[in-house]
């Protein structure tokens, strides 16, 4: 069970890494023994530079006492110490006993939970998810503890569940689905066959989301996350994306075989162009993910070519159901549906030779041409490589990204130069027609009439303003 292990802890944040010393030094001194285990012992040894939540389980000592222990030295956020977990404050470091589980009802919350700090270490393991999350390690004797044989099954790059107590939190098919992408895991067939034995019961839209999110911002791998989807037949949790199974496409423009197999690619394309800031890769890779739901509602054989005619307009209404059974975040809810209604418009407006104004008003309706870019880029590159850049060669996404730089809408939509204060000062009385004479002038300023504020001025003046309401 035990091994010798050389840890480099230099990857946790120096202020992280003395709580974690402290803790440990303090739980020997009162007769117990605090041993890091989970995500980071597992990561540590997979040698991540950046380490940033820890969690340390403590044997040995009472609640009370390890509390008792622990507050002479370090504060407590209070919304841990009711579930019994002490979070330190100000510090990614949540410290637990082991606890026996006791499965009563349905749901991720239907557990009867028992702290028992006399639990054996291998016990304790049992209530784990993933042999490569059940991994321990003592900071003070520099050794592993490894019950379950996580260290081998993490060298070989094997994703195993623990026990037969694994079904009793559905959460975890999930979890493995993100676990698989992000570190290149395969999934061991029992764990699957289990896997397709558990019901999603009644887990909360945000506990699902929280995968669905690390899946997209942190795997490398991500297709390979859908497949154990796939394979464990949770697929039919979410119809959207299982309705893309055996979707054909032309051979001839889609080698890579059905919208299934596509989307895995394109969703691996842009997993490879992450830009590292977190809210905005949810929002592209949500609209990744989505851009051809609607391709099973169009998909026809026509002219001798299997066709999907409309299907970036018709992937609205699915993207919306999918997203609003996982989040109620009013920003994606607005901001992903028109990146997957407006997926072809950089090869569309390009072939047409469109001007600025298709630019602008483009940009109006995605909020950010940056991110349509980046959707368009994974969508072309989700396909064999003598088939990326589509009938364009990535023209089009060159001539796009080139526009929305000159015109200063890559980043922000356009915004009205023209305000309704501009109309007061001018001596105008707010009224009606201002809503009117505000729409007209943006519509102005969307077709290139005029790029300033001054000329906003201008430009209503001569062609807008109307002298019998303005006062005095």
């Amino acid at each position: 069970m035990s091994a010798c292990a050389q840890m480099d802890l230099s990857s946790l944040k120096s202020d992280v890494l003395e709580a974690v010393r402290k803790v440990s030094a303090l739980a020997s001194e009162a007769g117990g023994r605090a041993l890091l285990v989970g995500g980071a012992v597992r990561d540590l040894l997979m040698g991540s530079r950046s380490v940033k939540d820890v969690d340390i389980e403590v044997f040995g000592i009472q609640p009370e006492r390890l509390q008792e222990v622990l507050g002479r030295h370090f504060a407590f956020d209070p919304c841990g110490v009711s579930f019994g977990v002490l979070k330190l404050h100000h510090l990614d470091v949540d410290i637990a006993l082991p606890r026996r589980e006791t499965k009563r009802g349905i749901g991720h919350k239907g557990f009867l939970i028992d702290s028992d700090p006399s639990l054996p270490l291998p016990e304790a393991a049992r209530r784990r998810d993933f042999t490569v999350n059940a991994i321990y390690y003592d900071p003070l004797a520099d050794r592993l503890e490894d019950p379950c044989g996580g260290v081998e099954d993490l060298r070989r790059g094997v994703l195993r569940h623990v026990s037969e107590r694994f079904i009793e939190d559905p959460l975890r098919v999930l979890r493995g689905m993100q676990f698989i992408a992000r570190f290149d895991l395969v999934p061991d067939p029992a764990t699957i066959e289990l896997c397709r034995t558990v019901p999603m019961e009644d887990l909360p839209p945000e506990r699902l989301f929280e995968e669905w999110s690390k899946l997209l911002v942190k795997g490398r791998q991500i297709g390979r996350g859908l497949e154990f989807l796939r394979a464990t037949r949770w697929i039919r949790y979410f119809p959207e994306l299982e309705r893309l199974i055996g979707c054909r496409q032309d051979p001839k423009w889609h080698p890579e075989g059905d919208v299934w197999n596509h989307t895995c690619l394109c969703l691996d394309a842009f997993a490879r162009r992450r830009i590292g800031d977190a809210a905005e890769d949810l929002v592209v890779g949500l609209a990744v993910l989505c851009h051809d739901f609607g391709k099973p509602a169009t998909t026809c054989f026509r002219d001798g070519h299997i066709r999907s005619l409309g299907h970036d307009e018709a992937g609205v209404g699915p993207t919306l159901s999918f997203l609003r059974r996982l989040t109620n975040e009013e920003r994606l809810l607005r901001e992903v549906p028109p990146l997957v209604q407006c997926h072809m418009q950089p090869f569309s407006l390009w072939r047409a030779k469109a001007g600025d104004a298709a630019v602008r008003r483009l940009a109006l309706k995605v909020v950010r041409i940056d991110r349509l870019l980046r959707v368009a880029r994974a969508d072309d590159e989700g396909r064999p490589p003598e088939k990326s850049g589509g009938t364009s060669g990535g023209a089009d996404l060159e001539w796009l990204a080139a526009a929305a730089e000159r015109l200063r809408v890559a980043a922000a939509a356009p915004k009205p130069l023209l305000m309704g204060r501009d109309l007061i000062a001018m001596g105008y009385a707010p009224s009606p027609l201002f809503s009117q004479w505000l729409g007209a002038s943006f519509e102005a300023q969307l077709d290139g009439a005029f790029t300033d504020h001054e000329g906003a001025v201008a430009h209503f003046k001569e062609h807008l303003a109307r002298g019998p309401h303005a006062q005095g």
